[in-house]
């Protein structure tokens, strides 16, 4: 069962996969500092098997290896996980710290706002100018078909 805080994790989780930590340390930089955290799991790289499904919902097979890279920290009574594409240590175990941090109701909503939500907007504006790019180049068969 999927609770509304596990939905909200899902979603801050799902930002700083996809954020370089450069971001996200900027962004950082402009709140409080952050108590010092523990690292339960230093980041560390390895590979996952990617799966994949024909059609989308056919039987699944293995599309190949991918790189991952994950860290584990506890702040305070929280306990933080990052995963992340590629080999970026920092970026993981930034975005572990924060979600350690964001787990705390008093840090939350500071935290969202100012790192989550810059970085999901930023996020999002990247995702429209691709559409928008890939939407430039689409050819309407139908107007051919209609020509005969």
């Amino acid at each position: 069962m999927i609770t509304a805080d596990t939905e909200k994790r899902r979603r801050w989780m799902a930002v700083l996969a996809r954020a370089a930590a450069d971001e996200i340390a900027g962004l950082l930089a402009t709140l409080p500092p952050l108590p010092a955290h523990e690292r339960l799991r230093a980041p560390e790289t390895g590979l996952v098997m990617v799966r994949g499904r024909a059609g989308g919902d056919g039987a699944p097979f293995n599309l190949g290896e991918m790189t991952v890279t994950r860290c584990a920290v506890r702040l305070g009574d929280a306990v933080g996980h990052g995963y992340v594409a590629g080999r970026d240590k920092r970026q993981a175990e930034l975005a572990a710290l924060l979600d350690a941090a964001l787990q705390d109701p008093a840090r939350r909503d500071a935290l969202m706002e100012g790192v989550i939500a810059p970085l999901a907007t930023r996020q999002q504006a990247a995702r429209d100018a691709e559409a928008r790019k890939a939407a430039a180049t689409r050819v309407d068969f139908f107007a051919m078909q209609t020509t005969r």
